[in-house]
């Protein structure tokens, strides 16, 4: 039965950096239904408190806590929502607090690793049957205030004045742009303010005059004029008392370590954790996969008292990039063309740049505190083309092969978009071509095993894979297929060298806005294709080692809604193979018929569950998980023939 707690337990028993929790919400998971050996669930909702020491080594990281408020004791205080579904009985746990990094409020995770929709937001109950404890905390500041969405509120640096820089894309002839900082102007009328336009995201950009825009509102950006499709436009304006951004960070650090190590007598609000849980992993998704990558590259790895806190670290679909998480004036939901997200250094060990003289690794500073997590890096096809995936695992200079650190793992789905493919085939507005259908969630699942038994066991998980310098190439090296009506993309997104000024590394302060470029982009490579358009490297799943269509990273837009020969978003797509030899030779398509590769739907489902065989052996796919992919396989099969 649901019930209301309001249960307020203070931290007095030792100082921790985590004071107060209370309890809003606790009830059982589906009126107490049992999940295998870890039986019933209860979920709790709650808002934790924290106090931290300014001055503290581990607290320093943090962008322009120096200018935050203090109480009495001199600590900076702050408080974040809680959510939590952990085993009624922890004993029964598997003794993982398996931690999501919130996607701008959200919980991904069930969704994730699930299969169905039958229990609402549980899924089919697997990481519940796993008997993991599921944890997620509010560690950004701009997300909305809705139901649901989990938010931290947090002091503001007062008296610091600085610029702030938002971008827009023109999909209409619309005259108004929304803002979506959470830093409003000072002065509407400030005519230091500027507008650019550029004629594409990494154009050069063209000074729009004052007087043909204005700001209608704190809220809104006007122009005279109807902007041009297609066309992208960046307003820099001042704005004051920026957000502490980085206290998310030092916030999900505490309360994983309150969990694993204890804090006082609040831990009681949560049942005694900290003798069921000798373990946790944390898992990001494409903005959070980024958040992920950051945490370990600022320090927050380490608690504050020297103690590692993720065991283990999984940024999903992040790609080569970080984010504005832990600057003066951060934006952590917009993903900016010119805003800090593809920033050296790319990969875990120390690289060189030699244009820019920089140097560094993602995993400096965990080195330094001995305190290096396990690391899985899961890439969609869709980082290489819109996130640079390749700088993760090649030199600077695209050249070569980089070594991996010793507890990395990379592993590049093939022929996947940003988000789970899914079935049927379907067209988003205003992509050119049917969305992506490759489905990357049974590798997932399967990898979570193997990361399970990694920490607990020391088995080792299964190899690497993605695509090696002799199956990466440049855009115009690649084997598009020609396919009639079919088009390429003719640019990618490069990471740049940018300069935010001198301070910008050592406290977050960006003194250039926009950035200054510093030499040329750096080098894109992409996975190779086969003759019928499909990738050589990585984890094949069986819908690309036994294909039906051509499953590419990316979409483009279609003309009809504006002219852009830019990339749509985060879409793959999905081409379908001619059904009869006839319709093939009738359309001119190159690519060999479904009735040329296959005698039938008997003989390739056949050859699915042979290579879903394969996965299994080598440990990327469970074998309970391998019908759900020959029946997903099968299914498109019918879809096809259907048409």
């Amino acid at each position: 039965m649901r019930h209301l707690l309001l249960l307020s337990l203070l931290a007095c028993a030792s100082p921790a950096a985590v004071t107060t929790v209370h309890v809003v919400e606790r009830d059982d998971v589906l009126n107490g239904k049992p999940f295998g050996a870890a039986g019933a669930y209860e979920r709790i909702v709650a808002r934790a408190h924290f106090a931290v020491d300014p001055q503290a080594e581990a607290n320093r990281i943090v962008a322009d806590i120096q200018h935050a408020p203090r109480n009495a004791q001199g600590l900076v205080e702050f408080s974040a929502d809680v959510y939590v579904l952990k085993p009624r009985d922890p004993a029964k746990g598997n003794g993982t607090a398996f931690f999501e990094v919130s996607n701008r409020g959200g919980r991904g995770l069930m969704r994730t690793f699930s299969y169905g929709n039958d229990s609402g937001e549980y899924g089919d109950g697997y990481l519940l049957e796993q008997g993991y404890t599921l944890v997620w905390l509010g560690w950004q500041f701009d997300v909305a205030k809705r139901p649901g969405l989990l938010r931290i509120d947090l002091p503001v640096a007062k008296g610091v004045s600085g610029p702030v820089r938002e971008d827009f894309q023109c999909t209409g002839a619309t005259r108004r742009f929304a803002l979506q900082s959470a830093y409003p102007p000072m002065d509407l009328n400030d005519a230091s303010a500027r507008l650019y336009v550029r004629g594409t995201t990494f154009g050069k950009r063209t000074p729009v005059a004052r007087g043909e825009w204005r700001f209608a509102d704190v809220f809104t950006v006007e122009l005279n004029a109807p902007c041009t499709p297609g066309k992208s436009y960046d307003v820099v304006y001042t704005a004051n008392d920026p957000a502490v951004a980085g206290l998310g960070g030092a916030g999900i650090r505490d309360f994983i370590s309150f969990l694993k190590y204890g804090g006082g007598d609040a831990v009681s609000a949560l049942g005694d954790q900290r003798r069921f849980l000798k373990r946790a992993i944390a898992f990001g998704s494409s903005q959070s996969g980024r958040y992920l990558r950051q945490f370990v590259h600022d320090g927050f790895n380490a608690d504050e008292k020297g103690r590692i806190v993720f065991d283990a670290v999984w940024p999903h679909i992040a790609g080569a990039s970080v984010g504005s998480f832990n600057h003066r004036f951060a934006q952590p939901s917009p993903t900016q063309a010119y805003y800090p997200l593809e920033l050296f250094p790319f990969r875990d060990l120390t690289d060189r740049d030699p244009v820019t003289g920089l140097s560094g690794g993602l995993l400096d500073r965990a080195v330094k505190a001995n305190v290096v997590p396990r690391i899985f890096y899961t890439l969609s096809s869709n980082e290489y083309y819109g996130r640079s995936a390749s700088l993760t695992h090649t030199t600077i200079d695209g050249s070569a092969d980089a070594p991996l650190a010793p507890d990395t793992r990379i592993y590049h789905v093939s022929g996947t978009q940003h988000g789970a493919g899914q079935l049927p085939p379907r067209r988003t507005k205003p992509a050119l071509y049917e969305s992506g259908v490759n489905d990357y969630r049974p590798v997932l699942r399967a990898l979570l095993d193997a990361m399970q038994a990694w920490l607990v066991s020391g088995k080792e998980p299964p190899p690497s894979a993605y695509s090696r310098i002799d199956q990466l190439a440049s855009l115009d090296k690649m084997n598009f297929p020609r396919i009639p009506g079919f088009s390429a993309p003719k640019q990618v997104r490069r990471a740049m060298r940018l300069d935010y000024g001198p301070q910008f590394r050592t406290s977050g302060v960006m003194a250039n806005e926009p950035a200054e470029t510093l030499g040329a982009p750096y080098p894109a490579k992409l996975p190779q294709l086969d003759a019928d358009g499909n990738e050589l490297g990585g984890v094949r799943l069986p819908m690309i080692a036994v294909p039906l269509a051509t499953h590419l990273a990316w979409n483009m837009v279609d003309p009809k809604h504006y002219r852009s020969e830019e990339m749509m978003g985060l879409n793959g797509s999905h081409v379908a193979f001619a059904r009869t030899k006839a319709e093939r030779t009738a359309k001119g398509d190159p690519r060999a018929s479904i009735e040329e590769r296959y005698k039938g739907r008997e003989d390739y489902v056949a050859r699915v569950k042979a290579a879903a065989a394969s996965l299994v052996k080598q440990g990327y796919l469970l074998a309970k998980d391998a019908p759900v992919v020959v029946e997903q396989c099968a299914r498109h099969w019918d879809l096809l023939a259907a048409r």
